[in-house]
């Protein structure tokens, strides 16, 4: 029986799906769990799975088409089967399924204005795409089924009024965006417009978050080699206190916040575009050497632009740490739908009072940005005030 292979929907929102590469040819056998190809969505490129043991047929698409979800491109078929004539109806398409746990998009329906007595078929992102680029839907050709405009069509439009401006000026260097950086741009643009932040700071001393990095190292706690980071050691001990503060690990949805169960932690790993954010799920449950590992195979796969779509999903809290670059403190945006993220600066020696003394101490400075709908100051602060002590005990709560 043949299995259609379809443009799967790899994130909530996803429109198209640019094909990257095959890894298969046609008429050659493919295993179920064998990657068949490799797709690019809007935070990275992915490898997509076969679904079943055959041989692929009748491949529709080629290198580099971007593809809506859902339309079938290719068939896996029993050995001598022929690859059917015709597409099956999306609602019929065998979609790759994933799996890891997704948070709630907030993703407002579409108002359709009623444009020369028919109706504008327009999705929800390239609406709000058209409103952060200035672009005049009347002047948009849509390219989807139906007419419907995608985000695609809106990113010609506004490169298209682009050119036909103001010429650049002499030695000016345009660069174009990448995935990456465009994704970037309209995620952050739609948190800071949308959602009402407030940020609260407060310096700790991380002299024995150091120790414990360094005891966790000498002990040799991972077994495979991999650097503790204090990134890891904060990952671990944020994911626990969030467990006393639900309303941190929360979402606003339209109509009600949304508290999560579980703590998957998000962190922001710079990549050669920008940055993505990817997820450590279950961090609360997890031990260092777990934490340690997952942060270094999520950041090989990012860097070298093998994510994967678990790689990205059900995130619940941001950390976002930039003391490796030696910065003091910044104020992170908050990635929608989570309620918080968190900043965290350089680990540093200052002089500091103790006991109305000046003395040395290592400090490092956090920076929480919070959803008002969600977190109020008073959590907020409550929340960094358990952290604040955490960090001075480190061993009271990792393993």
């Amino acid at each position: 029986m043949a299995i259609s292979v379809v443009m799967p929907a790899l994130e909530l929102t996803q429109e198209t799906g640019k094909l990257v590469s095959w890894r298969k040819k046609e008429g050659e056998a493919v295993a179920k769990g064998e990657t068949l190809l490799e797709v690019e969505t809007d935070k990275a490129v992915v490898e997509v799975e076969a679904l079943a043991d055959g041989y692929l047929a009748g491949v529709k698409a080629k290198e580099g088409d971007v593809i809506a979800v859902g339309r079938t491109i290719a068939w896996i078929v029993d050995k001598g089967e022929p690859a059917p004539a015709d597409d099956l109806p999306a609602a019929a398409s065998t979609v790759p399924a994933v799996t890891a746990p997704r948070s709630p998009e907030l993703v407002a329906p579409p108002t359709e204005p009623a444009i020369s007595g028919a109706r504008m078929k327009i999705s929800p992102k390239a609406r709000r795409l058209a409103s952060e680029l200035h672009v005049d839907l009347d002047n948009v050709r849509g390219s989807g089924p139906g007419g419907e405009i995608l985000a695609s069509d809106i990113e010609a439009a506004a490169k298209s009024t682009a050119a036909s401006g103001a010429t650049p000026s002499v030695g000016a260097k345009l660069e174009t965006f990448t995935t990456v950086g465009r994704l970037m741009a309209e995620r952050t643009t739609q948190s800071w417009t949308t959602v009402p932040h407030f940020f609260l700071t407060r310096d700790v001393e991380a002299t024995a978050l150091h120790q414990a990095r360094e005891q966790f190292a000498a002990s040799g706690a991972t077994n495979s080699g991999v650097k503790i980071t204090h990134t890891d050691l904060l990952t671990a001990l944020v994911a626990r206190v969030l467990l006393q503060h639900p309303r941190l690990n929360s979402s606003w949805t339209p109509d009600a916040i949304q508290i999560h169960p579980i703590v998957n932690i998000a962190i922001a790993i710079a990549v050669n575009d920008g940055v993505i954010a990817a997820v450590i799920p279950n961090a609360h449950l997890a031990t260092i050497a777990e934490i340690a590992v997952q942060r270094r195979d999520l950041a090989e796969r990012a860097k070298s632009g093998k994510s994967r779509p678990q790689d990205f999903a059900g995130a619940t809290f941001t950390i976002s740490n930039l003391g490796m670059f030696q910065i003091d403190s910044f104020s992170a945006i908050i990635p929608p739908p989570q309620a918080a993220i968190l900043a965290v600066g350089a680990i540093a020696d200052r002089v500091v009072a103790i006991n109305g003394q000046p003395a040395v101490r290592s400090m490092m400075m956090l920076t929480l940005s919070c959803d008002h709908r969600v977190v109020d100051g008073a959590r907020g602060a409550q929340f960094l005030n358990d952290l604040a002590q955490a960090i001075a005990e480190p061993q009271k709560h990792l393993r």
